[in-house]
């Protein structure tokens, strides 16, 4: 087995399916000891296949090991909960790899409340207090590596007014002004952290990422105008940026 993580103890989260789960399998094939994370631990939604259970049996049968942790990342106890476990069953973490996201897209009229509070609290909060969280450990250590993953949509439209259709009627409002403020922490924190050899990184895909979750919308990669991007070119550059 290779080593380039060996020894290093990996935190991925969302890590049921997709590109979450992509990651995590990749960290443990270079010998990373990897907890994976989400809500989906022996069930999952019916729409939507991967456990974390299902991760973590595939991680052993190629030689690796680590630990599943079900979480519900948009509860701040529940982090609460998952970073003692974590440091308490593995010790401080090396890599944290906040992949976890919840992505509504419909007009910004039809928001409700609700569903506001979920993609901030999944896709800003959760990253900002796992990192508060994982840090104090790197930085006793003078070593540490972060990822934060994000969207296309978080960067701010091209052109001029109106701009494209996908900006009029993509509905990517609420995901894409998380994610924006994602990208501004992780650059914000990238400095802060510099003096002290902890690396912090965003990793964006470049084109479309068939997972189960974008296929439960109904798009694959015969869908008009898709251009698909493997998950294994993610799970690639993760472990790029996390070396």
């Amino acid at each position: 087995m290779p080593e380039t993580l060996k020894g290093k103890i990996a935190l991925v989260t969302g890590a049921s399916r997709g590109i979450g789960a992509a990651i995590a399998e990749r960290f443990a094939a270079e010998g990373a000891w990897v907890i994976v994370t989400a809500r989906s631990l022996d069930s999952g939604p019916a729409h939507l296949e991967g456990t974390l259970h299902e991760v973590l049996a595939s991680i052993r049968a190629r030689g690796g090991d680590g630990l599943a942790i079900q979480s519900d990342l948009t509860d701040a106890a529940s982090r609460a909960a998952l970073m003692e476990r974590v440091e308490r069953e593995a010790g401080a973490v090396d890599i944290l790899v906040n992949n976890a996201a919840a992505a509504f897209y419909m007009p910004f009229d039809k928001f409700s409340a609700g569903r506001l509070r979920v993609a901030s609290a999944m896709n800003f909060e959760a990253p900002w207090d796992l990192c508060q969280r994982a840090l104090p450990g790197m930085l006793a250590r003078r070593r540490g590596w972060i990822l934060n993953l994000t969207s296309y949509a978080g960067e701010m439209p091209r052109g001029k007014p109106p701009f494209d259709a996908f900006q009029q009627s993509g509905g990517a409002l609420l995901y894409g002004a998380t994610k924006a403020a994602l990208n501004r922490f992780t650059v914000g924190l990238a400095a802060e952290m510099h003096a002290h050899n902890i690396v912090v990184n965003a990793l964006m895909p470049l084109q479309m990422v068939i997972t189960p979750g974008v296929r439960a919308m109904g798009i694959d990669s015969n869908s008009p105008g898709v251009n698909v991007e493997p998950v294994e070119a993610m799970a690639e550059a993760a472990l790029a940026l996390c070396t």
